[in-house]
């Protein structure tokens, strides 16, 4: 390079409350000169809310369907010494979302990568579950085929500590109905749209949570934690 890279900053903002929006990450998001979002309107409305709107010209679109061909040319932008910003639609970047082939790339090449750390759904339920966090598996997305769904069931044991997982709304009782049946005297807890309006946190054995949720409908972003005891 004939001068200096930019820096790609990892930026982490609001799962739910605007009000958990750091200084650094405000400040950070209203000067740089480029923004890689996962959703171009997601962004633009967290940023009007936050009273640094500057409309879309510095945004680009960042997600799971385009990461192949967008991360190289966002490499570009860091060659030529533009500063990025990575956002995600709420939380931590990379953490179940886009992000890791930009970031592994840009420290391949040794560009700067600096981190804008705050909220990450997986941490906040895991702090407020009353469940051991002094070691914790984090396994994202259960796989949508039913074998390999099992298969990731099957690996819940006492060696992986705390068990966290990012669960759809639509598929939580289908997720508890299968814990149930693996692992009924697991320790459960259900976090629901934390740190908005309606946060709420169910606890008990699969079979208990799902009495507990039965027949409410259930919305919103769902985080599910389980602990099996040896």
């Amino acid at each position: 390079m004939n001068h200096e890279p930019g820096t790609l900053f990892v930026v982490a903002t609001p799962i739910g409350n605007v009000e958990d929006m750091s200084p650094r990450a405000l400040r950070v998001l209203s000067e740089v000169p480029v923004l890689a979002c996962e959703d171009t309107r997601r962004t633009g409305v967290l940023l009007k809310r936050l009273g640094v709107g500057k409309g879309d010209q510095r945004f680009v679109a960042y997600h799971d369907h385009n990461e192949a061909r967008a991360a190289p040319r966002l490499l570009q932008v860091l060659r030529q010494g533009r500063d990025v910003a990575l956002v995600t639609n709420a939380g931590t970047p990379l953490v179940s979302d886009p992000g890791y082939r930009l970031v592994a790339a840009a420290r391949r090449e040794g560009v700067p990568v600096v981190p804008v750390p705050g909220p990450c759904a997986a941490v906040a339920a895991l702090s407020a579950s009353g469940l051991p966090a002094d070691r914790f598996t984090f396994f994202g997305f259960p796989p949508v085929k039913p074998g390999r769904r099992g298969r990731m069931w099957d690996e819940v044991d006492p060696s992986r500590g705390t068990c966290v997982f990012h669960v759809p709304a639509r598929s939580l009782t289908r997720a508890l109905e299968e814990l149930a049946a693996r692992h009924p005297a697991a320790r459960v807890v259900v976090a629901r749209e934390m740190t908005k309006v309606f946060e709420e946190f169910v606890a008990g054995t699969p079979g208990e949570c799902l009495a507990a949720l039965s027949g409410r409908a259930v919305r919103g972003e769902v985080t599910l934690l389980v602990r099996v005891e040896s």
